[in-house]
């Protein structure tokens, strides 16, 4: 049997993640986040089928902007997939309920910092992600 190992609980929106929280389940859209209605209605399909967390990728200042009224039109706990512009962080910032960063690509450690601020003035997590991509060849 696999054994899990303890974590310290965090919430992503209403959803319990970590410590003895049940398992969740997190998908990311593949629309256009700027595109909102195709991307609700991703999102509502993904909610019937038993998604508890969705991300949606945010590439540009119109998908950052989109994401306020993806927010209020869905029921599920928003991620916001964010890539080397930190000023997009910020602005997720103000309607998600996650900022998820790669701080290997976002910048300096100034840049990092005001994200990280952000997050905590709403009381919103931060998912750190790295990829092979953002690394040294020796790593």
């Amino acid at each position: 049997m696999i054994q899990r190992i303890y974590t310290k609980k965090i919430f992503v929106g209403d959803v319990a993640v970590g410590g003895d929280s049940p398992i969740s389940t997190q998908s990311m859209t593949y629309t256009n986040t700027h595109d909102v209605e195709a991307t609700v209605a991703q999102i509502k399909r993904l909610h019937f089928a038993g998604c508890d967390i969705v991300r949606c990728a945010v590439p540009d200042m119109e998908d950052a902007l989109a994401l306020k009224s993806i927010k209020e039109q869905i029921e599920l706990p928003l991620v916001a997939d964010i890539h080397f512009n930190h000023k997009l962080a910020l602005i997720a910032a103000e309607s998600v309920d996650c900022i998820r960063i790669n701080p290997g690509n976002i910048g300096s450690k100034q840049k990092v910092a005001e994200v990280v601020k952000a997050c905590q003035q709403r009381n919103i997590p931060i998912r750190i992600g790295v990829n092979a991509g953002s690394l040294e060849k020796e790593f």
